[in-house]
């Protein structure tokens, strides 16, 4: 099922329009408008923070983990998400406006205490519809994670083929890079 490009079009100008004018942050998915509310709490963004030196001190220079904006976005699949941390090559963000998400070697996020079921269902879903190829999940409520990779082609759309779950205090890989997860913040 494509989006309706005139549905989704709305949705973006609403997005936009409500950039800087509530808490939280928008994305686009095929179901509608997810407005994440929370505030940034501490285990979260540390995480993310961690995550992204961690990655930084081993990748080759001209990638970045990069945890600001733009958004990544596909008009044509009627998605955009935003995730924690993007590892990308720097030379692909020198674009106007979103990431093209075909340009990213992983999407990472960071479990929300308030809505895990986008972090674990709903991006689970559309990250390989984008045609991200490494999916990471940080899920600081249990202490533990998943790598998602090789997608395939399933009745219900691409899909992640490979799971690899992971617990705090382990080592983790992410594309070519291994990192620890020692001391990353567990939500009280």
């Amino acid at each position: 099922m494509k989006p309706d490009a005139l549905l989704y079009q709305a949705m973006r100008e609403f997005v936009q329009s409500m950039d800087d004018t509530l808490p939280g942050k928008f994305e686009i998915t095929r179901e509608g408008i997810v407005h994440d509310t929370r505030a940034p709490v501490g285990p979260h963004e540390l995480t993310a923070l961690r995550v992204r030196k961690r990655l930084e001190r081993v990748m080759p220079e001209e990638l970045v983990a990069h945890t600001g904006t733009p958004d990544v976005e596909s008009q044509a699949e009627g998605i955009m998400r935003h995730p924690d941390v993007m590892v990308i090559a720097e030379a692909d963000m020198e674009v106007e406006g979103s990431f093209d998400p075909r340009a990213l070697i992983a999407a990472i996020e960071v479990v929300s205490r308030s809505n895990p079921d986008n972090d674990w269902v709903s991006k689970m879903r559309d990250y390989p519809l984008l045609g991200v190829p490494v999916y990471v999940i940080f899920d600081p409520r249990s202490g533990s994670g998943a790598v998602l990779t090789d997608i395939h082609l399933t009745p219900v759309g691409p899909r992640y083929a490979t799971r690899k779950e992971f617990v705090y205090g382990e080592d983790v890989s992410i594309g070519e890079w291994t990192i620890t997860t020692q001391d990353l913040p567990r939500y009280p």
